[in-house]
Parts: structure tokens; sequence; C-alpha cells
């Protein structure tokens, strides 16, 4: 099986992240829906989701920081 490898973010780009840990007592309809919330109302997107052992999901939101340039 092919590995994936991450590229590295393009030079000037910044992220903010998020890390978001959910209980396994949530089904997965309602992470997903919490986690669409999350991204239409405040710009995140998925960057990773890792679930344990236990059935923690811990997510790893990301979202541009956009920095604004004064101008002359």
């Amino acid at each position: 099986m092919p590995r994936h490898e991450r590229r590295a973010p393009r030079a000037g780009v910044e992220w903010e992240f998020d890390r978001v840990t959910f209980s396994p007592e949530y089904p997965r309809g309602v992470v997903t829906k919490l986690l669409v919330e999350r991204a239409e109302q405040g710009g995140w997107e998925l960057d990773r989701v890792r679930i344990g052992n236990d059935g923690v999901r811990r997510v790893i939101l990301r979202r541009k920081i956009i920095r604004a340039v004064r101008t002359a």
C-alpha cells in the first residue's frame, strides 16, 4: 500500500489549529453534523481525525490566518 506523505504548507500561509474531542457516546452522524456546523460557521476545515482504542475521537481542525496588509 502506498504511503501518503504530507506536503509542507506553502510559504506565507499560516494556519490556526483547534483540537476537539468527542466521547464514544456520540454517534458518527452527530459528530459529522457538529463538524459540518463548525466548518460552515467558522471557516474550519478538517485536518486530522484519530479514533483511539477507547472510542474517543480526537479531531484537529484548521483554518487560514489572513493577515491584513496596510496599503500606502
